[in-house]
C-alpha cells in the first residue's frame, strides 16, 4: 500500500558512477559494505556521492543560485530539497542542462509520501530527471524512519532498486531507474508472475543485517494506536473492541508452526515492482514496511494486492473476485519454492499454501489498521483510508470461517 509511481527512466551518467570518498558526504559514510550482506553474488554499483543541502557561506557571499522558473510545482519542493538538486543538476549532467530550467510534476497513487519526478531537458532531447520523495505525515506510527533509510542505503550500496542521491530534512532524493512499473494487470501475467516469485524468493534469502525476530505481530499492536485515534463510533464500526482477541487466535494459530523466516517486502503490490522491459528483470523497490517475516505473509500479501488498483478514479476500492485461484498460487509457489535449484514435494507446496491462506487474514488486520490511522495522521494524501479499511476488515470477517474453521 505504500507510494505507487510510474515509470522511471534513468539518466544517471557513467563517468560519474565513482566510489564516494571515505567520510564523504555519501552513500559511503552511512552504510558501509560490509553492513549488507547477501547470501548470493551480487555485483556492488559504484554511486556519485550522496548530495546534501548546502552549508552556509564562509567567508565573502555565496554565488546568486539559478532561479527555479520552468514549473510552478516547485513551490511543492521544500527549501532544502531544491537546493540538492540544483547541486545535483551540476554534478550529474554539467554543461547538458540549466540547472533552474526544471520541471515538476507529482506521481499519482501515493498513499504514505508525496512523490515527485523532476526532469530538466536534457542534450539531443534525452531529458535527465530524478525523483524527490517527501515523507508522509505520521508515518513513524507505522515504522522506523531511520530503519527504513539504512535498509533502503544497503540496497542501494548492493544494486538494488534506486540509488540514493540526496538527503533533507523530511525526505530524499531517488535515482530514477530504467524501468518499468508494474501495472495490476501485469500480476495476473504468467510470465511476470514467475519472474516475481523468483525475485521474491532471492529478496527473502537477503542477509539483512539487524535482528533477525518476526515483526508481524510486533506491529499488529497498531490496534493501540487505532483505539487512541478512533472515535467510539468508529470503534464500533470497524469492531476494534474484538480485535485483540482475533490477533492472538491467528498468533496462536501461526505461531509455533514450522515455517520459513526471511527479509520480507511486506507491500508487494504492483506500483513497488519493476521490470527492465530488455533483460526481463524485476526488482522491488520502497522499502518502508521492509522486515523480518513469515515468507508465507509476504507472498499472502502480494495475492491479496492483486485485488487492488490504485490508478483508477477510485483507488481505495478494492475487488476480491481477482484474487488468484487455487492453480494461479500453485504456480506462484512452486515456482518460488523451485528457484532455490531444487525442485519442492507436492506436501512442500500445499503445507505453504496452507500457511499464505491464513496468513491472508493477518494482511487483511495488517492494512486494515493501516487504514484507520493513516485516516487521522496522513493528511496530505488524497486516499479514502477508511473505506480501504473497511473493505480489508470485512475480508478479513468474512474469509475467517473458511480459512480458520470454526475457531
Amino acid at each position: 500500500m505504500a507510494p505507487v509511481t510510474q515509470a522511471r527512466w534513468s539518466a544517471l551518467p557513467p563517468r560519474l558512477r565513482l566510489p564516494p570518498p571515505a567520510g564523504a558526504d555519501g552513500v559511503a559514510a552511512v552504510a558501509s559494505s560490509s553492513s549488507c550482506r547477501y547470501r548470493r553474488c551480487r555485483l556492488l554499483l559504484l554511486r556519485p556521492p550522496m548530495a546534501a543541502a548546502d552549508p552556509p557561506p564562509r567567508g565573502g557571499a555565496a554565488a546568486p543560485a539559478p532561479v527555479l522558473r520552468r514549473s510552478p510545482s516547485i513551490e511543492r519542493i521544500p527549501e532544502d530539497a531544491r537546493r540538492i538538486l540544483l547541486r545535483l543538476a551540476g554534478e550529474l549532467w554539467g554543461g547538458d542542462v540549466d540547472p533552474g530550467a526544471l520541471a515538476v510534476s507529482q506521481l499519482k497513487g501515493a498513499m504514505t509520501n508525496e512523490v515527485f519526478r523532476i526532469t530538466w531537458p536534457g542534450g539531443e532531447g534525452d531529458p535527465r530527471k530524478v525523483l524527490v520523495r517527501i515523507y508522509g505525515q505520521g508515518v513513524e506510527v507505522f515504522f522506523d524512519r531511520t530503519d527504513e533509510v539504512r535498509t533502503f542505503e544497503c540496497m542501494s550500496r548492493h544494486g538494488q532498486g534506486p540509488r540514493l542521491l540526496g538527503r533533507f530534512a523530511n525526505g530524499r532524493v531517488e535515482e530514477f531507474i530504467n524501468a518499468r512499473t508494474l501495472s495490476t494487470a501485469d500480476l495476473r501475467d504468467p510470465e511476470i508472475s514467475a519472474l516475481i516469485a523468483k525475485k521474491l524468493r532471492e529478496f527473502h534469502d537477503l542477509d539483512m543485517p539487524g535482528p533477525k525476530d518476526v515483526s508481524l505481530w510486533q506491529r499488529l499492536r497498531w490496534l493501540e494506536q487505532a483505539r487512541v485515534r478512533c472515535s467510539e463510533e468508529e470503534s464500533k464500526q470497524f469492531q476494534l473492541n474484538k480485535l485483540g482477541d482475533e490477533i492472538a487466535l491467528l498468533e496462536k494459530a501461526l505461531s509455533g508452526v514450522i515455517q520459513s523466516v526471511g527479509f520480507c517486502h511486506n507491500d508487494l503490490q504492483y506500483g513497488n515492482i519493476m521490470i527492465y522491459e530488455e533483460t526481463r528483470q524485476v526488482t522491488l523497490i520502497d522499502y518502508e514496511y521492509a522486515s523480518f517475516n513469515p515468507v508465507a505473509f509476504d507472498i499472502a500479501n502480494h495475492f491479496c494486492e492483486m485485488a487492488a488498483d490504485y490508478h483508477t478514479s477510485t483507488p481505495h476500492v478494492l475487488d476480491f473476485a481477482k484474487y488468484p485461484d487455487i492453480e494461479e498460487q500453485r504456480r506462484f509457489v512452486q515456482t518460488y519454492l523451485s528457484s532455490s535449484g531444487e525442485t519442492p514435494s507436492d506436501e512442500e507446496v500445499e503445507n505453504l499454501l496452507g500457511l499464505i491462506a491464513k496468513y491472508t487474514l493477518a494482511s487483511h488486520i495488517f492494512w486494515g489498521l493501516w487504514g484507520i490511522i493513516s485516516a487521522h495522521v496522513n493528511k496530505n494524501i488524497d486516499f479514502e483510508y477508511m473505506e480501504y479499511a473497511r473493505q480489508r476488515f470485512d475480508q478479513y470477517w468474512q474469509t475467517k470461517p473458511r480459512i480458520l474453521g470454526s475457531n
